[in-house]
């Protein structure tokens, strides 16, 4: 029973992880998590797919990456239920701050079950919120689950060498700055160039700094770069974490880099989704006794957020059946 149990691909799904957003007319809406799971439910692998809820995150846990300064911050500031978490993006609100937190624990509930063998691969549908820096929000991520399940992994389970691949349109620069020092985070990320798209940042030239300098890999995208373009930067993805021979994977899928998207200028399909996640599968299973855990990221057009995050699941499906 154990080992068929660990064959299961898990997803989470939650009215608490999905009331994550901030109102009908912010491209961030608490609409998305129904979205992806309309369409996994509409698909002839849906049944091999396991499902899950999970309580939020507590403080101790939020803290092991953010300040606790900052944590106080976002409380109040959503108690208050007005003004903004950072320069304009994320607004403060009413419930919010319980809604990051459910996202947090949702992350951190898909690691501890791959951890503990009740799952191979696992996803997160409203995870990935990968613009939160330790000390500030940004982006429409107010914590950055990404780094908590780092510090987590780290600190709870003693998984050191851990690779960090992002795919969403936008450089993860809350992830990219709090891990460029550390040599044994591996982050490759492929996002349209920063001279065209918000933050600016993950030029081809950063690389790490100090003991990590050539540890970090940026592939900055022209806009309207397609799916071929995606196709030859993955094959420099995959030779690097060849190299790194991670530990753990985590996996931010955002779905933003489509064609289409209201905010981004990158043309993917969501063949690009798909190929990744079956192509992680693979290196996980080399190195990491197949431990991958993927979250959403962004993506505001919903048929195209369905379409990427339901490719990657199947894939994780399909990797578990081969």
């Amino acid at each position: 029973m154990a080992e068929a149990e660990n064959e299961q691909v898990l997803v989470l799904k939650g009215d608490n992880m999905a009331a994550y957003g901030f109102g009908a007319d912010h491209p961030f809406g608490a609409d998305r998590h129904a979205a992806f799971h309309a369409e996994l439910a509409g698909r002839d692998f849906a049944a091999r797919v396991r499902l899950c809820g999970a309580d939020p995150a507590g403080r101790s846990e939020l803290e092991t990456f953010h300040t606790p300064q900052y944590v106080d911050f976002v409380e109040q500031q959503c108690r208050l239920g007005h003004g903004f978490l950072d320069a304009g993006d994320t607004p403060a609100q009413a419930g919010l701050f319980e809604a990051a937190a459910a996202v947090v624990g949702g992350t951190l509930t898909a690691l501890e079950q791959i951890i503990d063998g009740r799952a191979r691969r696992a996803f997160v549908p409203i995870g990935g919120l990968h613009h939160a820096g330790r000390e500030h929000a940004a982006g429409f991520c107010v914590f950055n689950d990404c780094g908590i399940a780092v510090e987590i992994l780290r600190q709870r389970h003693g998984v050191r060498k851990i690779a960090y691949i992002d795919i969403d349109a936008h450089h993860g620069d809350g992830m990219f700055y709090a891990f460029e020092d550390d040599p044994e985070l591996y982050f490759a990320d492929i996002h349209e160039d920063g001279r065209t798209l918000y933050p600016g940042t993950g030029h081809a030239g950063e690389t790490g700094i100090g003991p990590a300098a050539g540890t970090k890999l940026n592939i900055p995208m022209r806009p309207l770069a397609g799916d071929d373009d995606f196709f030859a930067a993955w094959e420099r993805v995959e030779t690097y974490l060849n190299a790194a021979e991670p530990e753990f994977i985590l996996f931010q899928c955002g779905a933003d880099s489509l064609a289409g998207d209201p905010i981004t200028h990158l043309q993917y399909s969501e063949l690009a989704h798909g190929r990744a996640a079956a192509s992680l599968c693979r290196i996980a299973d080399v190195f990491c006794d197949g431990r991958l855990l993927a979250m959403g990221g962004g993506g505001y057009d919903h048929s195209n957020l369905a379409r990427a995050w339901t490719a990657v699941v199947a894939a994780m499906v399909d990797s578990t059946s081969a």
